[in-house]
C-alpha cells in the first residue's frame, strides 16, 4: 500500500468505492504519479465532500432515494449535490419525459477528468490539476492498464467516411458514420478539449482545434446544463465534424452503437486515448473495422500517410523497382496497431489509399451493455448489479448478460454465484443463435 498511509480517511473510503465501478481510480507505484493521483483528489474534493461521494451510488439515483440513504434532508442534500454536480465529480441525469432528476458519482473517465478541464475558468486550479493528471496518468501505467488493459474500451474509432472504397459503401452501418452519430443524436454540444486543453498548460499545446469536444444525448444535456460547453444545432455539428476531418484529426465516439454520449475529435499528441497506444502500446481504442488499402500505381511514396498516422501504424519501406537505381517508398501496414481511422487516407494527395472493410467491430448495442462487458472483464459485476435500489438494474442488467457469448455468461455466473443469474444466462436462448 505504500503511501496509503498518508491519504486521508476520506480520501481513501472514495477510492475504494470508485474501485467498485467499471472505471476505478487506481494507486500507482510511482512516486510522482502518485503525487499527482493525491492532487487529483484533493483539487477535486473537499474532505467532506469525498465523505459524502464514498457514500453516492455508481448507477442514477432519486434524490429521495439518496435522503433515505444517506440521512440528510433534502434541500440539504441537493445543495450539496448541485455543488458537486458544477464540479463535475457528480452528474445529475434528468428524464426528458417526467423532469425526475437522478445522481450518479461520476467515474474519472469519461467524467471528472474531462470535466475538469472542459471550462477554460472555474474553481478548478487549471495548471495544478493539468500537472497532477499528467503525472498521474503517465508516471506509471498503473491508469492505463485499468482503463485500456481489458478487452472493453470506452471509445471506438469511426472512419473518416469520405476515405471509404466506393464498394464498402453499401456495408457501412448507421453506427460506424460520425455523422450518422451526429444527425441522429437528440442534443449536441461542443467543449474544450480536455486533453489538448491539458496540454496547453504544460506547455505541450499543438496546432490541432481546442474547441471542438462533442458530446451527445443524455451527455450533452448535462454539459450544457452544468455549463461545462455550449450547446449547438446538428448543422453545426455536422460542420465541426467535415472541418475536424479536414484537420487530420481522428473521430472517436462512445463505444456503444445506440444513444452514444460523446464524439471526440482527437489528434495522436494529446488525446489519452491515443497516448493509450502510443505510450503503453495498450488497445486503447476499438478499432473501426476498416484498414487503408494501397494502389501502388497511384502512390508516389511521399510519405504523407505515414507522418499523418496517429498512432504511427504506416512505415515507408523501400522497394525494388526494375531498371531504377534508387528504391521507391511504399506504405507498409501494422494491421494490429491500426485502427481504421482513415486519416492516412484522407491525408493522400495521389488517391493511392482508401479505406476497405477488414473485420466487423464487436461494438456493444447500449451503455448498459457497455457497462456488463467492463464489469465483468474487471472482475466488479456484483457492484454493478448489487448496488442499491437493485430491481429495476438489475432486470437491465440481467437482460444484457443473456445476451453475452456463452464463455462470457459463464464468467458472469461464476463471478455473482447467484442462482437467479446462472438460471437466465443459462435458460434464455441466445439471440445470435449460438
Amino acid at each position: 500500500m505504500g503511501h496509503l498511509r498518508h491519504l486521508k480517511q476520506e480520501y481513501r473510503e472514495l477510492v475504494e468505492h470508485l474501485g467498485g465501478g467499471t472505471v476505478a481510480l487506481p494507486e500507482p507505484a510511482g512516486d510522482k504519479a502518485w503525487e499527482g493521483w493525491r492532487e487529483i483528489l484533493e483539487i477535486l474534493y473537499t474532505p467532506e465532500e469525498a465523505r459524502l461521494a464514498a457514500r453516492l451510488p455508481l448507477k442514477p439515483t432519486a434524490l429521495s432515494k439518496l435522503v433515505k440513504r444517506l440521512g440528510v434532508a433534502e434541500a440539504e442534500l441537493k445543495r450539496r449535490l448541485d455543488a458537486l454536480c458544477e464540479k463535475g465529480v457528480v452528474m445529475d441525469l434528468v428524464h426528458p419525459g417526467t423532469n425526475e432528476t437522478k445522481y450518479l458519482l461520476s467515474p474519472p473517465v469519461v467524467g471528472f477528468f474531462e470535466f475538469s478541464m472542459m471550462r477554460a475558468k472555474d474553481s478548478i486550479p487549471k495548471k495544478r490539476m493539468a500537472e497532477a493528471l499528467d503525472a498521474y496518468t503517465h508516471g506509471d501505467d498503473a491508469f492505463a492498464r485499468e482503463v485500456f488493459g481489458h478487452d472493453t474500451v470506452i471509445g471506438r474509432t469511426v472512419v473518416h467516411e469520405g476515405a471509404l472504397a466506393g464498394e464498402a459503401l453499401p456495408d457501412v452501418l448507421d453506427f460506424e458514420r460520425a455523422s450518422r452519430l451526429v444527425d441522429g443524436a437528440k442534443s449536441h454540444a461542443v467543449s474544450l478539449c480536455y486533453c489538448r486543453h491539458k496540454a496547453e498548460h504544460l506547455g505541450k499545446a499543438c496546432d490541432a482545434p481546442v474547441d471542438n469536444c462533442m458530446s451527445l444525448n443524455a451527455g450533452a444535456e448535462f454539459v450544457i446544463r452544468r455549463g461545462f460547453g455550449r450547446k449547438v444545432d446538428r448543422a453545426e455539428a455536422l460542420a465541426m465534424l467535415e472541418a475536424s476531418r479536414k484537420a487530420g484529426l481522428v473521430q472517436i465516439a462512445d463505444n456503444v452503437r445506440d444513444r452514444p454520449t460523446y464524439l471526440c475529435n482527437c489528434c495522436g499528441c494529446c488525446c489519452g486515448q491515443l497516448q493509450g497506444i502510443n505510450e503503453f502500446s495498450l488497445a486503447a481504442v476499438n478499432p473501426s473495422g476498416f484498414v487503408p488499402g494501397c494502389d501502388e500505381v497511384k502512390c508516389k511514396g511521399c510519405s504523407r500517410c505515414s507522418r499523418a498516422c496517429p498512432v504511427t501504424a504506416l512505415t515507408m519501406v523501400g522497394r525494388r523497382v526494375p531498371s531504377k537505381r534508387k528504391n521507391e517508398l511504399r506504405p507498409e501496414l501494422d494491421a494490429d496497431r491500426c485502427i481504421g481511422c482513415g486519416v492516412c487516407a484522407s491525408t493522400c494527395k495521389s488517391g493511392a489509399l482508401e479505406m476497405r472493410r477488414h473485420s466487423r467491430p464487436q461494438v456493444p448495442q447500449n451503455l448498459i451493455e457497455k457497462a456488463v462487458r467492463m464489469a465483468l472483464e474487471r472482475g466488479r459485476l456484483a457492484n454493478l448489479i448489487f448496488d442499491e435500489d437493485r430491481q429495476p438494474l438489475m432486470h437491465r442488467v440481467l437482460e444484457a448478460v443473456t445476451k453475452l457469448p456463452p464463455a462470457q455468461k459463464l464468467l458472469a455466473s461464476e463471478q455473482l454465484k447467484s442462482r437467479f443469474v446462472r438460471f437466465a444466462a443459462t435458460k434464455v436462448k441466445d439471440p445470435t443463435g449460438g
